[in-house]
């Protein structure tokens, strides 16, 4: 168990936890020159065989407020210190509106230096922390009437703690190791060292992690837990991991990082969709507001975006988006506050709800349900049950839901978060690393759309073999990832809905043909063409002498090469296929002859120009049939069709 402390400047927290543990959790000697906590401050006391106590000492004055929250991420308990003369002061307040705001919901409260008040003053100042903690989570938590000085009660205060540590049961670890750093330093014969609460998972000496936002890799050389060497740390732990690796340099790690698993994917995100809440005591906050942003260990600056309105009334809610200056880390649950401009007031919190937002269509109605039904998840503890957001997921983006991103929010594999959506009855689509989600409708009516898109364009381009791949993905699916599009293609080719030759989609049967009319205007350009087969009229030249649009005779000319009727050579010079195989078979002649192929010979042979003979080699270079090697051509391919 990790219990936390909070209250106002010089109410006697770190003389406290000295008389509870023995240890001056003041270390630095700023601190103890003005006997003020600065710097969180931590104490292991001995106790007994499995059982586990820890305490951070943080510091109360309004000025180290940051330094308090960064000490407040993940502990389990706290220690709400309140001194009987001064009674509830302004950090008081403060202090229980974040640890609301935090989400702890354990606590006892340590009523101090009651050697220097009377009994009317104690029972006075007990009812205005009771009054202080009605409507928060620490409602009701046991009251101890303690003097550091003296030591009454703190024998009691102690057995308390402690047999709430042996009672406690340590949280089942869930999803991939997490660690906000809330100290970095460097230590003699070791080298660098972080330290900080287990938000999620579990680390063991030798594992592979990340540091996030930085992206370098490094290897956990040494580990402690609660201050005791170990072999693994887990989930609620206080870990010091002793890190190595190319480029794990102090400079290049700072409070507010994080470590978390190689296999959590941690792109530098700048922006976090949330719920948020404004204390009572808060002024109206505006849409765009700067804000500073407290999340984990980590101080950001950043803007709040209302996603539901332009003004959020204190005491409300809202769903919201938090724009940071740097890159943020944050999974489902994560809990943040955010303070004014000036950081001298909280003006409220929340939960984090999506680490990896869309940059466009944050408020339709679609993305906002959603956020909702992620927050009502993220109400519950950890581990938090997924099956109604998966459900949700698939009504709300037929269009599929992209479960690489999600599984970074949720903290969990892909292959666990598939297995889940299954379960929720939905569809997976997974192809070169993009796994998405769909409901069963959502992929029949994908399916339905792909036909009768081909389907269509079989009316309207008969002539055509079919439609490529990567257009039909554009009529039919434009939303959809190519390499996830082509894995739905392919189980309607496999299940014969749909044939492929080459680049082209078409249904069973289908037969390329021309249009009626257009068959007929190749019947009177065919013998044109035959005339001079070698030589055939370029497309002007076939309008001028049928009187044919030249336009319509240039498309009809090109469904004629789908057909296989025709060998476009040149832009607008067409050969009928009968005479392109007879120049091929020239070609090959030639090569017999000389050995290889020169434009001269060639040209000799068919009898046109030199310029149109040139046209004709390119024209076999471009399909593979001959290859060119300086002023020669030698034949690659038997024949024009392997």
């Amino acid at each position: 168990m990790i219990v936390g402390t909070a209250g106002h400047v010089d109410h006697g927290k770190t003389a406290l936890i000295q008389r509870l543990t023995g240890i001056d959790t003041d270390r630095l000697k700023e601190e103890k020159a003005r006997g003020l906590t600065i710097e969180a401050g931590f104490a292991y006391p001995e106790v007994e065989e499995n059982m586990e106590l820890g305490f951070v000492d943080v510091p109360g004055h309004q000025r180290f407020l940051h330094n308090m929250l960064a000490g407040s991420a993940g502990i389990d308990t706290v220690l709400l210190v309140v001194a009987a003369d001064d009674g509830v002061m302004p950090q008081t307040i403060e202090h229980v509106q974040i640890l609301d705001l935090l989400g702890v919901d354990r606590g006892v409260v340590a009523l101090t230096k009651i050697d220097r008040v009377d009994e009317t003053r104690r029972q006075q100042v007990k009812e205005d922390i009771t009054r202080l903690l009605a409507g928060t989570r620490l409602a009701g938590a046991p009251l101890h009437d303690v003097s550091s000085h003296s030591g009454e009660g703190v024998a009691a205060l102690r057995d308390a703690l402690w047999s709430q540590a042996a009672r406690q049961q340590a949280p089942s670890p869930h999803g991939n190791f997490r660690l906000g750093v809330d100290r970095v330093f460097a230590m003699p014969g070791a080298g660098l060292i972080v330290t900080g609460t287990a938000l999620s998972g579990c680390i063991a000496k030798g594992d592979t992690v990340r540091l996030v936002p930085d992206g370098n890799k490094a290897r956990v050389r040494q580990l402690r837990r609660q201050n005791q060497e170990s072999e693994q740390a887990r989930q609620g732990d206080r870990v010091a991991l002793n890190l190595a690796g190319a480029g794990i340099e102090r400079n290049r790690i700072n409070r507010g990082d994080w470590i978390v698993a190689d296999t959590l994917p941690t792109p530098p995100l700048k922006r976090l969709d949330v719920q948020l809440r404004l204390l009572d005591s808060a002024p109206p906050l505006k849409h765009w507001t700067p804000v500073h942003i407290h999340l984990g260990a980590a101080h950001l600056m950043g803007r709040v975006s209302l996603l539901e309105g332009q003004r959020l009334e204190p005491g409300k809610q809202m769903l919201g988006q938090l724009v940071c200056d740097d890159p943020v880390h944050a999974c489902l649950g994560d809990r943040f506050v955010i303070r004014d401009h000036g950081g001298h007031m909280t003006l409220g919190g929340g939960i984090a709800l999506d680490g990896d937002p869309p940059r466009r269509g944050q408020r339709t109605p679609a993305r906002l349900a959603w956020l909702a039904t992620l927050a009502e998840c993220a109400s519950a503890a950890p581990p938090y049950d997924l099956h109604e957001p998966l459900r949700a997921a698939l009504v709300l983006h037929p269009e599929g839901q992209s479960l690489n991103s999600m599984a970074r929010t949720l903290n969990i594999s892909v292959h666990e978060l598939a297995s889940l959506v299954e379960l929720a009855g939905g569809q997976i689509l997974a192809a070169e690393g993009e796994v998405s989600a769909f409901s069963r409708e959502a992929i029949e009516s994908l399916k339905e759309r792909i036909t009768q898109v081909v389907a269509d364009n079989h009316q309207a381009e008969p002539a055509m073999l079919g439609t490529e791949r990567e257009r039909l993905n554009r009529q039919a699916a434009p939303r959809l990832p190519a390499p996830l599009f082509r894995g739905l293609l392919k189980q309607l080719i496999t299940s014969g809905q749909l044939d492929s030759s080459g680049p082209f989609i078409s249904l069973p049967g289908h037969r390329a043909a021309l249009k009626d009319q257009d068959e007929t205007i190749w019947q009177r350009l065919e013998p044109l063409l035959s005339e001079s087969p070698f030589q055939p009229p370029r497309v002007r030249d076939l309008a001028a002498i049928s009187g044919l649009d030249e336009q319509h005779i240039r498309q009809v000319l090109t469904a004629c090469a789908r057909l296989g009727r025709l060998y476009q050579v040149r832009k607008d010079h067409f050969y009928l296929a009968a005479a392109t195989h007879e120049l091929a078979a020239i070609a090959r002649d030639v090569m017999e002859q000389h050995g290889t192929i020169r434009v001269a010979a060639f040209r000799n042979r068919i009898g046109t120009g030199r310029k149109l003979a040139i046209h004709i080699l390119e024209f076999f270079d471009r399909i593979g049939f001959t290859r060119r090697v300086q002023d020669e051509r030698c034949i690659r391919r038997t024949t024009l069709w392997n």
